[in-house]
């Protein structure tokens, strides 16, 4: 019986073409990002290095930002992955040209330029600009919980610390006495496994310590201006108030059981509709592109006290990318909801459309859509009223079509649900620059379904329209 097959030569020379241009087609993202890297101002990377070539060689930063711009826009983070798709991907060898950069450098290269990372986000929304996919005449904002690199079981109490310490101390002494009674002034060996480390955590519990303590300077600050506030109160009425006078913030039992990270101190239990886990709340406001016009990190678990924080972050990445639009209309769910939020919007704001409740669980409305509003309605009353008549319905249900798709694209599509670095200022970085990697696939797409069939050379001279 005689097969007719396509049998491989595994053994046969130059396998692949001799020029990576035939290694990839001409639409492949990896060409893309190559392509997108040249319209990018990368001197904040460039500023770290020595300019008159002196040192060891260093590989270069376009190289490493190309890098992590194709790694995360396929959804690739760990540097040990990273690494080893520089041996075994074609893209990325496409990408490294060659080079192959191990995971401790890379892992160094993200904590070095952790600054330098977030202006990837503005260099995204410069060149979705270009490409006329930077309105913001309508936008969306909310928030996701994305989980630090930090276990729940690290939570502890400022006693446990205290203890903690103390002990870490107590066996550093110990050992130190019995070093010193073996050896003498002579160097003993390498360090028991017990010390190993020991700096690393002394740090850690000492940036715990300090959260816990400003958390209870911020409530003693409130605490006395509450008193001062009862005080005057009670001089006005000429009597006491009524009820009991608040205890100050240490006097608590609460505040004995609060608890703090430490692996990563500025991380918080997060409720989601899956549990809790540790982490940080990510905040964007993306437009009806679903391109992403503004990102930032907080380590607050509800969205209230966020909404003037991000249309400033909105008005601050306009500038930066160089458009001068401003936000016409700002949509967000009841997790930003207050009346302090309410009272504060000011003429320069957004017209902003905020749900006050719930609007698929609690359909009642609490001021109907007809009728004028009492004399001593509210600002979450005049809200409710803007979203409940017809145009703010019209308008609130598109909220859910244009920033909800972006963090499903971010978390199901790349799988990214989680931060790779601890801090907040890491977290943030991080935010940045998934943000700025979900912008460039959203105009790569566009770009590729805008030219058709047409050679990748014609597809790529979009970015210079």
């Amino acid at each position: 019986m005689a097969y007719n097959f396509l049998t491989p030569e595994r053994d046969q020379l130059h396998l692949l073409p001799p020029s990576m241009a035939d290694w990839l087609p001409e639409d492949h993202l990896a060409w893309f990002v190559l392509d997108a890297l040249e319209e990018m101002d990368l001197s904040a990377f460039y500023a770290d290095y020595r300019a008159d070539g002196w040192g060891g060689a260093a590989h270069d930063p376009a190289t490493m930002v190309a890098l992590l711009l194709y790694a995360y826009c396929v959804g690739v983070r760990s540097s040990r992955q990273i690494e080893r798709a520089c041996h075994v991907d074609i893209a990325f060898r496409v990408i490294c040209a060659g080079l192959f950069p191990d995971h401790t450098t890379i892992a160094r290269f993200r904590q070095r330029h952790e600054e330098a990372l977030k202006t990837i986000f503005t260099a995204s929304l410069r060149l979705c600009a270009k490409a006329g996919m930077a309105g913001v005449g309508l936008v969306a904002l909310d928030g996701t919980k994305m989980a630090a690199p930090a276990s729940l079981q690290r939570n502890v109490t400022k006693d446990t610390i205290d203890e903690s310490v103390e002990k870490m101390f107590a066996e550093a002494k110990e050992i130190d006495e019995a070093e010193d009674a073996t050896f003498g002034e002579t160097r003993g060996d390498e360090p028991p496994a017990v010390l190993r480390g020991r700096r690393d955590r002394r740090r850690r519990f000492k940036a715990a310590k300090e959260v816990l303590d400003q958390e209870l300077a911020a409530e003693r600050t409130a605490h006395e201006a509450h008193l001062a506030e009862r005080a005057a109160e009670e001089e006005r009425r000429g009597k006491k108030l009524r009820g009991r006078k608040p205890k100050a913030p240490q006097d608590k039992a609460a505040h004995k059981e609060k608890k703090v990270n430490t692996t990563d101190p500025q991380s918080k239990v997060m409720s989601t509709k899956n549990g809790f886990l540790q982490g940080y709340n990510a905040q964007a406001v993306a437009n009806e592109d679903q391109v992403v016009v503004a990102a930032s990190v907080t380590d607050e678990q509800n969205d209230k006290a966020q909404l003037h924080p991000m249309i400033d972050a909105t008005t601050e990445s306009l500038d930066k990318a160089g458009i001068d639009e401003r936000p016409g209309k700002l949509l967000a769910d009841a997790g930003y909801a207050s009346e302090e939020n309410f009272a504060a919007l000011g003429p320069d704001d957004p017209d902003s459309y905020v749900a006050v409740r719930n609007m698929k669980k609690n359909p009642t409305r609490r001021t109907g859509r007809r009728g004028p509003l009492r004399k001593d309605a509210t600002f979450l009353d005049r809200m409710d009223r803007k979203v409940s008549n017809k145009l703010g319905r019209d308008l609130y249900k598109r909220r859910q079509a244009i920033i909800e798709p972006v963090f499903g694209q971010i978390k199901d599509a790349r799988g990214i649900r989680s931060f790779m670095r601890r801090g907040k200022s890491a977290a943030d970085s991080e935010w940045k620059l998934i943000c700025g990697t979900h912008n460039l696939l959203k105009l790569y797409r566009r770009v590729l379904s805008d030219a058709g069939t047409a050679p990748y050379s014609r597809v790529a001279g979009a970015l210079n329209r």
